[in-house]
């Protein structure tokens, strides 16, 4: 069973790296793509903004304070910005379907 994880119309094929936005396919950068893996992981539920530099640390550079936010925001610019909820003062989350 290959889940994709649909949320308006995007969709999140977690197992083959790939999103869909009203039908088309969207390119995520490798770090973009850890972002939105991790808030995947977990639809409905917030994830840290922790969480998600955890995510980030994986490719073995320094995570600036602000490097969550930049990438969330080039996630929202790329896939609706309603897509990736804020909630305020605990982490983002991504809608459950």
């Amino acid at each position: 069973v290959n889940p994709v994880l649909a949320i308006g119309a995007v969709e999140i094929d977690i197992a083959n790296r790939s999103v869909n936005c009203v039908g088309q396919s969207v390119d995520l950068s490798s770090r973009e793509w850890a972002v939105l893996e991790r808030l995947a992981s977990r639809p409905g539920a917030v994830v840290s903004k922790g969480q998600i530099e955890e995510a980030l640390y994986a490719f073995g550079s320094e995570v600036e304070s602000n490097t969550v936010e930049v990438y969330v925001s080039r996630l929202r610019r790329k896939i609706g910005a309603s897509t990736v909820e804020t909630v305020r003062g605990v982490g983002y989350r991504l809608p459950a379907s």
